[in-house]
């Protein structure tokens, strides 16, 4: 068996490497999925991004596929479910930020059509190619991020930082931060 090259980052673990393989840096364009991302790269806060993929399927459920408009009108019976609930990173602020997140994420869509079309925008809805030979190379933030983050503080949401936006573009495509040597540089 030939043996990959992936991103140095990956590791051993299987789920990450399924991740890696199968997700990061493949363009998302469906709502649903960016919804899902941007909530979970904001749950990530001070964890590791394994932590939450362990628990993605527990989110998934508890959030009811992330279906914003459920999630937009979670009450307080919901939330006490939601902290009780050992399947999640039970933080009251992040849990909180879902709720303010899934509103505002309903607005951009009114707005825009789509939240694809709203947040492909901050890259000219193009996807940016990176050429990073090493992990000391990647940046946490750029002025896209910074700009993104910006916009959608502006806008009401929360956890949604220059780095964890910067995160989120790297999950979803809008960059490709493959490694130069990893076999997915030049599928995606």
């Amino acid at each position: 068996m030939v043996k990959k090259n992936r991103c140095d980052w990956v590791g051993n673990d299987p789920l990450m490497i399924s991740y890696h393989d199968r997700e990061w840096g493949v363009p998302v364009h469906a709502d649903g999925e960016l919804f899902e991302f941007l909530i979970l790269e904001g749950a990530q806060a001070g964890l590791s991004w394994t932590t939450i993929l362990k628990k993605r399927e527990n989110y998934r459920k508890a959030f009811e596929l992330f279906n914003a408009q459920k999630i937009a009108d979670y009450d307080s019976r919901k939330i006490n479910s939601l902290l009780a609930d050992s399947g999640i990173i039970r933080n009251k602020l992040k849990i909180a930020a879902t709720i303010l997140n899934a509103k505002a994420f309903l607005v951009i869509q009114k707005e825009f059509g789509s939240f694809d079309k709203y947040i492909w925008q901050f890259i000219d809805n193009k996807p940016v190619n990176h050429s990073f030979k090493h992990l000391k190379d990647y940046p946490t933030k750029t002025k896209e991020a910074e700009a993104m983050s910006k916009d959608l503080l502006k806008r009401g949401f929360k956890f949604v930082g220059p780095t964890i936006c910067y995160a989120f573009m790297q999950a979803v495509g809008m960059v490709n931060d493959h490694q130069v040597q990893c076999f997915r540089y030049k599928e995606v």
